[in-house]
């Protein structure tokens, strides 16, 4: 199409200059193309595009149809998801460990009183909280797969290291150093979602691998149930052994990690050349590519000034109040307040992650018959204050109660859908990871506040913390309808901007790969 063709189709507001992406002007610093966005800002799209605009200047002279897009998304899911589906297992049952030792003896060892051990939860996202925004540029300014791999090589050795102190000092710090380098993870493991996946996939591959925190839920109850009846057959106390084999597998993960995982797909070992050109043009629809290594300060305001990214902070921090709080007190729960023995409760909290990995994966699969993944999230909240109130409610029946206490499990997906929305619906890559740390952080104050809200002198029953739970989830639930209406509306003024300005920015060659913000990108549409 000639230029004064392409010039006509655009609104004189809409467009001041349209010029195709070559492989020339892609190593240019000079301004490539000038449009207004739906916002009402100028955008300059320069020579600083995305990782992917190299190939994707190839992958269009590929032909891409649905029987091979199968094939590879089949390739892409047996070489990546089991090794991060096996990482999200242990990661979990890392941080459930102090409260499989809680009730291992971990608490009397260390001599904890009073509200000693609800800061053994509290020190973890302290740590994690202090390196989530150095945890995340880190990522984007280094190969992700080999960076996240050393971050959990470093956090397995600590964990082996926890068996080492006999004071409550060493514990805590060690327990904050565990959580410094374990923030790197989950940003990781979205980045790497949104890499590798169409927008489509998302909700039920991240609900995959962050499902498979309850797969570290049973294998944890297990580990730790095998050490405590047979803690007569160790030399070294059985919590101890805990901290060292959990630790153990951590390393052993984050080695096989480094081997498997590539920084790109472009760069994956299991993928044809062929391949790597298609795996390009199966997330073009994405409207983002691979991501881009240079701080975007214009990117970085956007995201602060964003109101969805605060929706987003506080519904981290409502969400994760119960979760901080069952994470470190789940076991105890049982203990105190069901009375079961020690075995008998590292034995029950198993069932928990099996609702988890069950609830989580069904909810998510059920987007292929409701495809709104924020309806089905907000549905998995209702069962959860349901489940909350059950629990804290209840008074005479212990059946209702401990049902309450595992269906709340279905709350991840929640979660899950956050995160696999940061991986959708937040383009421009200094945009994603900004969004990305601030709902970290909001999900480490929650996780900080969650065991506080467990007070030692209301021990057995807790109510305090069990009445957290309903407030929380409430406070979810209505968050969760907020952005959803949030992404409906700003569909609806793109669709206008579109039939105003009679706007048709798919002339201008590869715009999805020039590492523009969902904001700016007038093509881009929020998957609900």
């Amino acid at each position: 199409m000639s230029m004064d063709k392409i010039k006509e189709a655009y609104s004189e507001d809409a467009v001041h200059a349209v010029v195709s992406f070559t492989q020339d002007n892609i190593d240019d610093s000079n301004v490539i193309t000038t449009f207004k966005s739906p916002n009402g800002k100028t955008v300059e799209v320069t020579g600083d595009v995305d990782e992917a605009m190299h190939m994707a200047l190839k992958a269009e002279e590929e032909e891409l149809d649905e029987k091979t897009s199968r094939a590879l998304l089949r390739k892409i899911d047996i070489n990546v998801l089991p090794i991060i589906c096996l990482l999200y297992a242990c990661q979990f049952m890392d941080k459930t460990t102090s409260s499989y030792a809680a009730v291992m003896g971990l608490k009397d060892d260390l001599n904890m009183t009073g509200d000693m051990y609800s800061w053994c939860g509290t020190a973890f996202y302290l740590g994690y909280l202090f390196f989530e925004f150095p945890a995340n540029r880190i990522l984007q300014k280094f190969p992700v797969a080999k960076a996240t791999g050393t971050f959990i090589i470093i956090w397995g050795a600590i964990l082996c290291f926890h068996a080492i102190p006999n004071e409550y000092a060493g514990f805590i710090a060690l327990r904050t150093l565990l959580g410094v380098f374990e923030s790197a993870v989950t940003p990781a493991m979205v980045m790497i979602t949104g890499q590798w996946y169409r927008t489509e996939e998302h909700f039920l591959r991240t609900s995959i691998w962050f499902a498979c925190n309850g797969i570290g839920t049973i294998m944890g109850g297990g580990i730790g149930y095998g050490l405590a009846a047979r803690k007569d057959s160790y030399s070294i106390i059985p919590w101890k052994v805990l901290f060292i084999v959990t630790g153990l597998m951590t390393v052993v993960i984050g080695v096989l990690f480094i081997l498997q995982i590539p920084d790109l797909p472009t760069k994956a070992w299991f993928l044809t050349e062929r391949e790597k050109y298609l795996v390009v043009e199966r997330i073009r629809s994405n409207q983002q590519g691979f991501g881009n290594r240079k701080f975007k300060k214009h990117q970085f305001i956007e995201a602060l000034t964003d109101v969805n990214t605060w929706f987003y902070f506080l519904f981290a921090i409502a969400s994760n109040i119960p979760n901080g709080a069952l994470t470190n007190f789940g076991s105890i729960l049982l203990n105190s307040d069901f009375n079961y023995t020690a075995e008998q409760s590292l034995l029950m909290n198993m069932p928990c992650g099996a609702v988890e990995f069950v609830g989580c994966i069904l909810f998510a699969y059920s987007q292929k018959f409701f495809h709104h993944r924020m309806a089905i999230s907000f549905a998995a909240m209702v069962v959860t204050v349901i489940a909350s109130c059950m629990l804290a409610f209840v008074k005479h029946s212990n059946k209702t109660r401990l049902a309450g206490y595992y269906l709340m499990n279905v709350y991840p997906i929640t979660m899950i859908c956050a995160l696999s929305c940061f991986a959708s619906n937040t383009a421009g890559h200094t945009k994603k990871i900004t969004t990305n740390a601030i709902f970290l952080i909001g999900y480490c104050v929650g996780n900080l506040v969650g065991p506080q809200t467990f007070i030692s002198k209301q021990a057995p029953a807790y109510t305090g913390g069990k009445i957290s739970f309903v407030v929380c989830d409430v406070a979810t639930l209505a968050l969760i309808a907020i952005i959803y209406f949030n992404y409906w509306y700003r569909n609806k003024k793109k669709d206008e901007f579109r039939k105003k300005t009679n706007t048709e920015t798919e002339f201008i060659e590869n715009l999805e790969f020039a590492d523009l913000t969902d904001l700016e990108n007038p093509n881009f549409r929020y998957s609900l």
